[in-house]
């Protein structure tokens, strides 16, 4: 593809994308927000449209696109004032079982996933006291015949409820038993419609931001076998390779939130006056948006080269970590400017930067700190001695 017919492709998904946003204005999301509600409207309609489905192969239904595209559609939706976050799961999760399930699970699960029928949700991975150190999770699975059985907990794990499938991570060889932390994990597709009172109990937790988010607990979890993910004990790998698409996704929703606050923020500093003048014609409101511009506009950049890098097979961690490092940093810039350009009227719900604001905090913390991304910057990039 010339980049003439690339940025033309480019523009057209940003318009369709802009166009079903079009449909949830400003007031659809407060209405969600305050209700605590899962926007079932939107995701039917983004579902719909195909794009939840773009990066699923055009023989399972799909689009067939790159993280490229995927990463322009998540951000409109932000930049339309919306929250990717309720649907963003159903477009990359499935990444693992793409790469790394038989051709029968792929068939059985990529249509489906690709027309809405079954919905996919965020990786089954965090736990109470492990964090981000996943290869000390907890949650084990033991073989028995033709069945794993499976017992342990999760947290922070998104739109459980609203969903039918999750792929969980579970260790299933004892970690004292294999040379490498990292050996021994293994991925299991849950089917969440049969799960669900049959040794999984969903109870949903209250954040500052409107996520869907549960915590998972499983007591004598009974899953086929035939719903392993590739080979056992390959798990830790199989997700690390689905989590540079993660992090290259969220990076655009951040862009897409930055760019949401900085037009936002502008727009009120050019018909806001106060002292008879409008407030944009000061240098303590022009300078401290000019900065957050910039820096979403260079978060920018670096999202496409971790996208260019990933959709051309090469290694992109380094690149894909920065980019949600930097966008992530962006994001929040931009969203203390447009609520200090607000004033007052930034705390006010009628106004969404609040709600915004609390959204786009997120992604200091999720789906990894950005604290881990300078360590992994020192220890894999500058060859500093590992810090953890």
């Amino acid at each position: 593809m010339n980049h003439g017919n690339q940025a033309e492709l480019y523009e057209d998904l940003r318009r369709g994308v802009r166009k079903v946003c079009e449909k949830f204005p400003d007031s659809y999301w407060r209405a969600l927000d305050q209700e605590r509600a899962y926007p079932e409207e939107f995701v039917n309609a983004l579902t719909q449209a195909g794009y939840l489905a773009a990066l699923i192969p055009e023989e399972y239904g799909g689009a067939g696109l790159g993280i490229t595209e995927a990463s322009i559609i998540l951000e409109e939706v932000n930049r339309s004032g919306g929250n990717a976050g309720a649907c963003h799961a159903q477009m990359y999760t499935m990444g693992t079982l793409l790469r790394h399930g038989s051709e029968e699970q792929k068939r059985k699960y990529l249509p489906k996933i690709a027309d809405g029928t079954l919905r996919l949700q965020a990786f089954g991975i965090t736990e109470p006291n492990t964090g981000s150190d996943t290869t000390q999770l907890k949650t084990t699975a033991v073989r028995k015949g033709d069945k794993y059985i499976v017992n342990g907990q999760k947290v922070f794990i998104s739109r459980t409820e609203y969903s039918d499938l999750m792929l969980l991570l579970v260790r299933t060889t004892p970690v004292d038993q294999v040379k490498k932390r990292t050996e021994g994990l293994s991925v299991l597709l849950v089917d969440l419609r049969e799960a669900v009172g049959k040794g999984l109990t969903i109870r949903p937790i209250r954040t500052m931001m409107n996520h869907s988010t549960t915590e998972l607990f499983i007591e004598g979890l009974e899953v086929p076998a035939e719903n392993l993910i590739g080979e056992e004990g390959k798990g830790f790998r199989y997700i690390l390779d689905g989590m540079n698409a993660e992090r290259i996704l969220i990076a655009a929703e951040c862009i897409g939130d930055g760019r949401w606050f900085i037009d936002r923020a502008v727009g009120y500093a050019k018909q806001r006056v106060v002292f008879n003048r409008p407030i944009g014609q000061n240098q303590g409101i022009q300078f401290p948006l000019a900065r957050a511009y910039v820096n979403v506009e260079a978060a920018d950049l670096m999202r496409f080269k971790a996208a260019e890098l990933f959709d051309s097979g090469q290694p992109c961690g380094a690149q894909a970590n920065m980019a949600k490092l930097l966008a992530a940093d962006a994001s929040w810039e931009a969203a203390n400017v447009a609520l200090q350009t607000h004033g007052g009227f930034g705390f006010a719900e009628e106004y969404d930067v609040e709600r915004k604001f609390r959204e786009t905090r997120l992604y200091q913390v999720a789906p990894i700190s950005t604290n881990l991304i300078l360590s992994f910057v020192a220890e894999h990039v500058l060859g500093l001695p590992r810090s953890y």
